[in-house]
């Protein structure tokens, strides 16, 4: 256990060290649409829906959320916050390029860093890594276990939401 949470508290302070910027970016975006006449669109893959959950349902939901759908209707006015594990999903890059032709500014949380590899990354217009790149642990045969991919996403989640909802108390 003991083992586990200094794993744990050192992956979030990476994420809040490092991306410290990127998270006051990705909250002045999203505060865009909350200025003008758009939504923020949330769209979480896989297991990081949970984030898409506690956005819409939690005790603090995010102002202006909406959920992600393939069939949505999206405007110039509208911001799209993506979350996926990896920068490879195939979905994640075919929301991206669909994101990109309709000219809907949006940010991405995944595992990978930025870099001209990472097409997301490239295509995103604020993006935050997580960092996770395999287990934080190993187990009894030596396999690496515990990616909290969720965990992470949702503390950048709750980073971002800190600032989004400030810069909404200031207008």
């Amino acid at each position: 256990m003991k083992m586990l949470t200094t794993q744990i508290s050192g992956l979030l302070q990476r994420i809040a060290t490092n991306h410290e910027e990127a998270i006051e970016d990705t909250a002045r975006l999203l505060a865009q649409a909350a200025v003008g006449d758009g939504r923020v669109v949330v769209a979480g893959l896989n297991e990081l829906n949970g984030v898409v959950i506690n956005a819409l349902e939690g005790a603090e939901s995010f102002a202006n959320a909406t959920p992600y759908s393939t069939d949505i209707e999206l405007g110039s006015m509208d911001r799209v916050w993506l979350f996926t594990r990896s920068c490879r999903s195939a979905e994640a890059l075919e929301i991206a390029k669909v994101l990109m032709k309709q000219g809907v500014a949006f940010a991405v949380v995944a595992s990978e860093k930025a870099s001209e590899e990472n097409e997301l990354s490239e295509l995103a217009d604020v993006y935050i890594a997580t960092g996770i790149s395999k287990g934080l642990l190993p187990n009894d045969e030596g396999v690496r276990v515990v990616e909290p991919h969720l965990l992470a996403s949702l503390f950048i989640y709750e980073a971002v939401k800190l600032s989004y909802d400030e810069m909404l108390l200031d207008l």
